[in-house]
Formats: C-alpha cells, sequence, structure tokens
C-alpha cells in the first residue's frame, strides 16, 4: 500500500471518528430528555440523569393529557397556524422576490431599498400591538398568527439572491415560447428552487411552531391558544401548586399536591413539543445544506 494511500485512510478514519463523537453529542441530549420524561420525579431527584431509566414512569405525560381535548386542540391550531402560515408566507415572498430579481423590472431599486429598510427598523412592540388588535382587529383570531408575520425581508433577499443566479436564459426561450410571467415562475423558477423554499420553509416551520408569544400578548381564548403557549401554562400551574404546598401555614393540608411532576413534566413537554417536528425534518433534509449556501453566492 502506498505513502499516499495510508494518509488517505487515515484522514477519512479521523474525519469519519469526528462527526462520529459529534453525532453522539446531539444525540445524547436528545435520549436523556427522553429518558428523564419516563423516570420517576422521585429517582430523578435522588439519581439525577440516565440513559435508561430503571423502569417506565408516564406520570409526566399523563398529567400533560389528562385534559386531552385541551391538548388536541391547542395542536390543530398550532398545525394549521403553523404549516398554512408556512404555505401563504413562503408563497408571497416568492412572488415578492422574483421581480426584485429581475434586472428589467423599473422598480426594482427603490423596493428592494423599502424591503431591506423594513430589516433595521420597525415600529416597536405598542406601535404593532395597537395596529394588530386596535385596527386590523386581529386578537382573539386565528389570523393574528398568519398575517403579521407573512413576511421577512431577510428571507425576501435570500429568495432574491437565489433568483438572481438563475440562466436567464431560461426565461427568455420560455417567452418566445409564449410563456406568461406567471407560468414562468409557478413551471420553471420554483422548480429549481427547491432547496431555498425547503430551507426557508422550514425555518419559518420552525418559527411559527415554537410560536407562544403571539398568544401571550393577542389571544385571551382559551380555544386559540397554541400547544407551546398551553403547555407553558400547564407548567406555571403545577410549579405554583407545589409552591403553595410546600408553603402552607400550620393546619391546612396540601401535602397531596408535593407528589406533583414538574421535572418529568419538564422533559415530557419538550418531547410532546418537539416530535411533530422531528419527523418532519427529515423530509427536507436533503434540500437543507445546498439551500443555506446557493442563496449566499451573489449579493
Amino acid at each position: 500500500m502506498s505513502v499516499v494511500k495510508k494518509k488517505r485512510i487515515t484522514y477519512r478514519t479521523w474525519i469519519n471518528l469526528y462527526f462520529i463523537i459529534m453525532s453522539i453529542t446531539f444525540i445524547l441530549p436528545f435520549l436523556l430528555i427522553v429518558s428523564a420524561s419516563l423516570t420517576n420525579e422521585d429517582i430523578l431527584a435522588k439519581e439525577g440523569f440516565k440513559i435508561i431509566p430503571p423502569f417506565i414512569d408516564w406520570t409526566g405525560y399523563k398529567f400533560v393529557f389528562s385534559n386531552v381535548g385541551e391538548i388536541l386542540r391547542a395542536y390543530a391550531i398550532t398545525t394549521f397556524q403553523a404549516f398554512f402560515g408556512t404555505f401563504l408566507s413562503v408563497l408571497v415572498m416568492t412572488l415578492c422576490a422574483y421581480p426584485l430579481s429581475r434586472k428589467d423590472f423599473k422598480f426594482r431599486k427603490p423596493i428592494t431599498f423599502f424591503v431591506f429598510f423594513t430589516m433595521l427598523f420597525n415600529g416597536g412592540l405598542i406601535p404593532t400591538y395597537l395596529l394588530n388588535y386596535k385596527y386590523l382587529h386581529l386578537g382573539n383570531t386565528i389570523w393574528i398568527y398568519i398575517l403579521p408575520t407573512l413576511c421577512s425581508a431577510f428571507y425576501i433577499i435570500i429568495f432574491r439572491t437565489f433568483f438572481q443566479g438563475l440562466p436567464i436564459s431560461l426565461v427568455e426561450s420560455a417567452k418566445l415560447d409564449g410563456a406568461s410571467e406567471i407560468r414562468i415562475f409557478f413551471q420553471i423558477i420554483l422548480p429549481l428552487s427547491k432547496p431555498v423554499l425547503a430551507t426557508v420553509a422550514l425555518l419559518t416551520l420552525l418559527t411559527k411552531w415554537n410560536d407562544w408569544y403571539t398568544s401571550l400578548i393577542y389571544i385571551t381564548d382559551s380555544h386559540l391558544y397554541t400547544l407551546q403557549f398551553l403547555l407553558k401554562r400547564i407548567l406555571q400551574e403545577v410549579e405554583f401548586l407545589r409552591y403553595m404546598a410546600n408553603n402552607t401555614p400550620p393546619g391546612i393540608d396540601l401535602s397531596y399536591l408535593e407528589d406533583m411532576p414538574v421535572e418529568t413534566l419538564k422533559f415530557a413537554m419538550c418531547i410532546i413539543a418537539a416530535g411533530p417536528m422531528l419527523l418532519v425534518f427529515p423530509f427536507f433534509q436533503k434540500y437543507f445544506a445546498k439551500g443555506l449556501t446557493v442563496g449566499s453566492v451573489k449579493g
């Protein structure tokens, strides 16, 4: 075996070893969270985290799903606003970015400047709240999760940069064949833009799925709570009850509240909240790396 070949094998071995170690550092915390969510509260407090729990305890999950109807409703609200909101958001942003990528568009520069300007300055929380709640009347409606975050200036610029990297000859030849701009966009541009579409869609989906702040600010109707906000409220209620059990004056017996899970409940909530996204990610993975890099080649 030649020296060069030996060096290549050694190099590949070290590279593979490095990625194996990196994979373990990502997988191990997740396994610990799953294990902690299935561990008894007392054992977790006394013995700490273990990859394999001594025995399976479903107390944390039972407590979360004690009101199944409420959880399922929150799942439905979160799923609708996340997936439908992501679809609308990507559609609107690509429709905005495509004309900005065309050099023959007359108002390309002023509109691009306007879009970029909104990345640097915004109205702030109070004007945004007044606009959405008082004037647009979006408070306590499902549309508060979708319409105010429909566009992101940063993602529009990413789309525009990616579209600029596509061969303009495709558009010109399609025009010669009599294709309209709408047909060119949907039948030529979008099919060639799968990497950036998948990347932005995934990032938008994750943002919307993990959103709890919108419910905190704009929603008072419990039927419109997102999953993240509902889980946060459940955890706060459990922590409050445990505090009351540990700090009650003499003569009041609240000892039964001391058995309520807190730590295992936190980890069970992590799995419940993150589970659907873990199933969705593999479908975007093959486009993810390419979508992050290709759009950054041109400015």
